[in-house]
């Protein structure tokens, strides 16, 4: 069953159901207001004919003055003997003793029902009876029934059952106009979605739905805007990861084609005796240097995978800044001199310390000093550390070519260069190393940032945790 049908029946059940329970009470409450109102008129009707001192004439007369009421009267002595109207023979009341008691205590009797006639009539009424007393003596005399036909009666609750009826018929049919526009307006929301949905499953990650904040069903809207906000997302790095998968399949082959060339051509020249006896030595030197350089490379990207997958154990320990980064100066200095360049270092206090893993903390400085002697010359490089809130920052500057603003985002990327010219150098640099400082600092759950300036320089700023006691 559609859910467009199952809302219109759920609609119309729940109202048909509240119509239905409201119309019998209502039913039952008018019933017993009838029975009520012709009890009270039964009662008025006796106390405005019936006097203690009216004659039979006079008992007549009263009758004849509401015998259009549809009303019946009748009178009974202390015997229970039916003295009016005056019949052939002698008539009882048919109460019993227990009512007849009660009558001459001087109470009422309520609204009953009988199956004959005051005089065995073959006919249906509702009856009261009141006592008559003596106003002298206050002895008990008889009693007086007043009675109806109970087919008035019927006749009212007919009307009042017919009514009822056609207030359900037309209740229902307004609950069914009803149920039908109210369950459409749901369902059309509904396959509005679904058609969205179906838009999403063909690639359109465009589509949006209104969400207006009134029910469930726009906070539904706003969590499928959210969803396809989240699926385009992830849909642009899908294709951005793939980009960059093909671009480093290209990058690698790249990289290793070019030491790979320049062994397999020193090995022909081995082979056909091209290559002179002095010159061997050289050869063999070059062979060393590439085959070294791919090894280096294999071996970043492997260390790449295992930092970004989280498969490196770091132990995390006490630094002092100042020592380690005097000994990276005296272990780069040469480095950097051959290009021109010096490596100062400044740290706020002697005493200064940062939390991290010794090797990979020293890793992390290498390779951003390695980046800065590359891309500068004749310049000065600045190793600098200062206690900041609740962490260490660490600087590395340099005053070189530096980058421009839409270049900085992509620097993290494997392979990528700022400098494309200087992607084979006599230093081998691959274009992995600030790949692996950025997944290192991330490791240490620490923050890394860039500033740079073309023509100006380059900072890195590194924020590292303090030990938490």
């Amino acid at each position: 069953m559609k859910y467009l049908y199952k809302q219109m029946l759920a609609f119309f059940l729940v109202i048909l159901v509240t119509i239905l329970t409201a119309g019998m009470i209502f039913v039952r409450f008018l019933v017993t207001n009838i029975y009520e109102e012709k009890e009270e008129q039964l009662f008025g009707y006796a106390e405005a004919v019936i006097d203690e001192n009216m004659t039979l004439r006079e008992v007549e007369n009263g009758i004849d003055m509401i015998s259009n009421q549809d009303v019946i009267l009748a009178m009974y002595n202390s015997k229970d003997e039916l003295i009016y109207p005056v019949g052939e023979r002698n008539y009882s009341s048919g109460l019993g003793e227990e009512e007849l008691l009660r009558l001459q205590k001087g109470e009422r009797i309520s609204l009953s029902e009988r199956d004959r006639g005051f005089m065995n009539e073959d006919m249906s009424i509702v009856t009261v009876y009141l006592p008559l007393f003596k106003s002298i003596t206050g002895e008990f005399s008889g009693f007086v029934a007043v009675a109806s036909p109970i087919s008035g009666i019927q006749k009212d609750i007919t009307n009042v059952h017919q009514g009822i009826q056609w207030a359900v018929l037309l209740s229902g049919a307004i609950a069914i106009l009803f149920s039908i526009g109210f369950a459409n307006y749901l369902s059309r929301r509904i396959i509005r979605m679904r058609r969205a949905t179906k838009e999403i499953t063909q690639g359109n990650f465009e589509i949006h739905l209104d969400d207006f904040g009134r029910d469930e069903f726009d906070s539904l809207s706003g969590d499928f805007n959210t969803m396809v906000d989240s699926l385009k997302a992830s849909q642009i790095e899908i294709e951005r990861q793939e980009n960059l998968r093909r671009q480093f399949m290209m990058d690698v082959a790249h990289e290793m084609r070019t030491p790979l060339t320049t062994i397999n051509g020193i090995l022909e020249g081995w082979e056909h005796d091209m290559i002179p006896e002095h010159s061997r030595k050289r050869s063999i030197e070059i062979m060393h240097n590439e085959s070294r350089r791919m090894i280096r490379m294999v071996n970043e990207n492997l260390d790449y995978e295992k930092i970004r997958s989280e498969q490196v154990m770091l132990v995390k320990q006490q630094i002092p800044c100042l020592e380690t980064l005097k000994a990276i100066k005296d272990q780069l200095s040469a480095k950097a001199a051959t290009k021109g360049n010096t490596i100062h270092v400044s740290v706020s206090s002697a005493t200064l310390t940062v939390y991290a893993d010794y090797d990979r903390f020293i890793q992390i400085v290498v390779n951003l000093t390695n980046n800065a002697i590359q891309f500068t010359e004749n310049g000065e490089i600045s190793l600098t550390a200062n206690a900041g809130d609740d962490c260490t920052i660490i600087k590395v500057s340099d005053t070189g070519m530096g980058m421009a603003k839409e270049e900085i985002p992509a620097i993290w990327e494997r392979f990528y260069k700022a400098d494309q010219s200087r992607k084979n150098n006599k230093y081998g640099e691959s274009g992995i190393g600030l790949a692996i400082v950025k997944s290192l600092v991330d490791n240490h759950e620490g923050e890394i940032t860039v500033e740079s300036e073309l023509g100006i320089g380059t900072v890195f700023t590194i924020k590292l945790p303090n030990k938490n006691d």
